[in-house]
């Protein structure tokens, strides 16, 4: 039985940890952009997009093989009513992503010489802002149902892939994941959300998972009605 929980330990440790890698990587990259970019905001969000996408590539690649890489409580309560993880798993889960994405922004700014937090005074509010947390979050969460059944190996480029263009093609900058969310309303950097504005980014996060999971249910089950 204790080696049991010893190993049970091993996938949160690997939820915590990544989540803190990636919240790094997103919070670290904007304040090095801004700092290099000159004041050109295009080239800001290209550096920031690259280096998030390029960090979430490694960290799936990374922590995969040991808790799926979710890094995202939507991802992985989507994965767990599937029945791909075993639901006494997903609180563990959660607790572990929500730690870890706020480790990350601390680390970022003790990097950068900043107070561990700061709360963001960047203002995202707006029903168009949620609405495109509802297209970035449904995208990402649909990706990984689909993909992660289909073609498992393309996951990692698959979810960076999506990142990355929803960096540019929503008016949110697709933060797509309530525990980022929550973690860069205390970053007063440029990647941060003013935490009055962030129940409506969760709101919209959460029902496009919900949209995403009925969506690929549906998919799912037209696919075996056809064998």
């Amino acid at each position: 039985m204790a080696s049991q929980g010893y190993a049970a330990t091993r996938p949160i440790a690997a939820e915590a940890i990544g989540t803190a890698f990636l919240l790094v990587a997103i919070v670290g990259s904007g304040v090095m952009a801004e700092r290099l970019a000159d004041g050109n905001d295009g080239v800001a969000l290209l550096a920031n997009t690259a280096a998030t996408a390029a960090a979430l590539v490694a960290l799936i690649l990374m922590f995969g093989p040991i808790s799926g890489a979710h890094f995202n409580p939507l991802v992985t309560l989507a994965l767990a009513f599937r029945g791909d993880i075993v639901k006494r798993a997903v609180p563990g889960y959660l607790a572990a992503q929500v730690a870890g994405a706020l480790a990350g922004v601390a680390a970022a700014h003790v990097m950068f010489d900043l107070p561990p937090f700061t709360p963001s005074v960047t203002e995202r509010s707006g029903v168009a802002l949620i609405f495109a947390e509802v297209l970035a979050t449904g995208g990402l969460v649909g990706l990984v149902l689909s993909v992660s059944r289909s073609v498992p190996r393309a996951v990692p480029l698959g979810v960076a892939a999506w990142i990355a263009g929803a960096f540019w093609f929503t008016s949110s900058t697709s933060f797509a994941n309530p525990a980022v969310a929550l973690a860069r309303s205390l970053t007063d950097t440029p990647t941060g959300i003013a935490p009055a504005d962030l129940p409506g980014f969760v709101v919209g996060e959460v029902i496009g998972a919900l949209l995403a999971y009925f969506l690929f249910r549906w998919f799912a089950a037209a696919g075996e009605n056809r064998r």
